[in-house]
């Protein structure tokens, strides 16, 4: 029986306040074992870090703070073994709707269930017959069997086919929640349609399992008085192979799940925790724990103006917690740069709407604390890409970070603020204020030299309605660029959907005192943000707008997605040699 074995660790933290109340106080993530560690390999280790900085007194609003939570670690072996051999708490079979037909005998006509259903004396043919189990995408059928060597066994549907990694990222997430609901601490997961899977493809397989399991057994109970601990050990992939490959692919997933549940965190925290202080502080946190790879610039309200960014600072002018403009950039510690990116996230840690403020059903005023979720993705990808350190790319993060509040300082309807490449813009709605801010944030991306520019934003309930709450759009008029980050999306499992760039709805944007406006009428309102956007962006340089405003959110679960880092990651390693 070979065996690759691998450790996560989930990025839970625990607590210690600054006790000087004039400056940032910062939260503090204890020292914790390694994320992913590969015996004989010399182990991953996290050094000691800083979590959910605050902003000087206001940031204590509540007398709230992250929680200590325990660590929990689920390894993952890559095992070949005879699924009747297996032994532990729940063998997971992830079936299609082919493999799940049966004969004339109401039988299993797959192979590998014609075995294990023999083994447990055909109950899980009469089980699936009697609750209608088909194998769609999300049914699943739990058998327990007290004695044998695996104590329940499942069926996991995966749909008509399992073409995708998205597939097996969602089967992953699916065992892992089966798991938390019987208090398993073992669990395999095996397929019956290996055949249909070429052998180039499985490592990459394993590793959407991998993913799918440490975010499905994720929750982030920081701010609850009360957490269930996790009792989720250890998972056997079976049946997928082992040896070097996997276990790169294995770590590759361990350092995206960091970067995922790092940016779901940075979303899931409440703006009076979250303020701009402290995601500038805990990107700074991130260039120090990577500090071989990373670099950390914050620039203040001064050095903003020295820019000239007068339409970030416009949309900063009315929160008394201050604006900060984060630029982080990864450089490998070996080699020539080949290529120079940048991906920028809008960074408004709570968006009231300011004058324009949010009202009325539906506006979802008490989830802005959201509208930093561009940042979350890009601040995720860097503290990933810190960690997986592709060489021959040089990658700028860069996120224009603040709030839109309203006082007597703050910006009005009709005021015109002009950005740092000169143009002038009629503010004529406060509550389009994140395309503001990212007209300064992509001319500072253009003066690094990139070659190449992605934005991530939640930026319009337009493209929601276009698209629905699980699809980003994507508009570039590029398509090269455009071919890269949609094939990126498909292997890391994230939804996006090329939009148009209509140039003819850019008359809508005219201004009769400025260069534009920044916001046009209803119809096409997705179109002409990235319009916009595009008035800020070096014609010579290929860039593409994200609008992330559905996918960064998951109603159901009332939580972060962590959307798009995965997908960045993979566009970055694109690009690398």
């Amino acid at each position: 029986m070979a065996v690759t074995r691998v450790a996560s660790s989930l990025l839970f933290c625990s607590v210690s306040l600054s006790p000087s109340p004039l400056r940032p106080s910062l939260l503090r993530k204890s020292s914790s074992s390694p994320i992913w560690d590969f015996p004989p390999v010399a182990p991953l280790h996290l050094s000691t870090t800083k979590r959910m900085a605050h902003s000087i007194a206001r940031a204590a609003l509540g007398l709230t703070y992250p929680n200590k939570i325990d660590l929990p670690k689920i390894s993952f072996a890559a095992q070949e073994i005879d699924l009747i051999e297996w032994k532990g708490d729940i063998l997971a079979i992830g079936v299609t709707e082919k493999d799940i037909v049966k004969d004339e005998n109401l039988k299993f006509k797959s192979s590998l269930l014609q075995k294990l259903d023999a083994s447990v004396g055909g109950l899980l043919s009469e089980a699936s017959t009697e609750e209608d189990f088909t194998g769609k995408a999300g049914q699943s059928t739990i058998l327990r069997l007290p004695g044998s060597g695996a104590k329940r066994v499942g069926l996991f549907g995966v749909g008509s086919t399992a073409a995708s990694n998205l597939t097996y990222r969602n089967l992953g997430e699916s065992v892992a929640a089966a798991a938390k609901s019987a208090q398993a601490s073992h669990v395999a997961i095996a397929l019956p349609f290996l055949e249909d899977i070429p052998a180039d493809l499985k490592p990459s397989v394993a590793s959407s399992l991998a993913i799918g399991a440490v975010l499905g057994i994720y929750d982030d109970n920081r701010f609850k008085s009360e957490s269930k601990k996790t009792i989720l050990k250890s998972i056997d992939i079976l049946g997928l192979g082992n040896g070097p490959e996997i276990e790169k692919k294995l770590k590759y997933a361990g350092d995206v799940c960091s970067g995922i549940i790092f940016a779901k965190e940075l979303v899931n925290a409440p703006a009076n925790v979250l303020t701009p202080a402290a995601l500038a502080a805990e990107a700074t946190r991130i260039a120090s724990e990577h500090s071989d790879v990373l670099s950390a610039k914050i620039l203040d309200i001064e050095q903003c103006q020295e820019l000239k960014m007068g339409s970030y600072l416009g949309v900063a002018a009315a929160s008394d917690n201050l604006p900060h403009f984060i630029h982080l950039c990864y450089k490998p510690s070996k080699g020539n740069v080949k290529t120079k990116l940048a991906l920028v996230g809008k960074g408004l840690t709570f968006d009231s709407g300011g004058y324009n403020i949010k009202t009325g059903p539906g506006c979802s005023i008490e989830l802005m604390k959201f509208d930093m979720g561009g940042s979350a993705a890009v601040l995720g990808a860097a503290k990933a890409l810190g960690q997986v350190k592709p060489p021959g790319v040089e990658v700028h993060f860069i996120v224009a970070a603040c709030e839109n509040m309203i006082s007597g300082k703050g910006m009005r309807p009709g005021d015109v603020v002009t950005a740092s490449n000169g143009k002038t813009i009629e503010v004529n709605n406060t509550d389009a204020e994140g395309r503001l801010t990212l007209a300064d944030a992509l001319v500072y991306a253009c003066n690094q030299g990139v070659e190449k520019i992605v934005d991530l934003a939640t930026l319009t309930g337009a493209c929601i309605v276009a698209l629905g709450p699980s699809i980003a759009g994507v508009f570039t008029p590029n398509d090269n660029l455009a071919n890269e980050v949609l094939g990126a999306a498909e292997v890391s499992g994230e939804k996006l959907w090329r939009m148009p760039l209509e140039e003819g709805y850019w008359e809508s944007m005219k201004s009769g005192v400025a260069d534009m406006v920044n916001t046009g009428g209803r119809q096409g309102g997705a179109i002409t943000a990235a319009l916009f956007l595009k008035q800020f962006v070096n014609e010579n340089v290929p860039w593409m707008h994200i609008d992330m405003a559905g996918p960064v959110w998951n109603d159901k679960k009332k939580s972060a997605t962590g959307f798009g880092v995965s997908t960045l990651v993979e566009w970055v390693l694109k690009n690398s040699s």
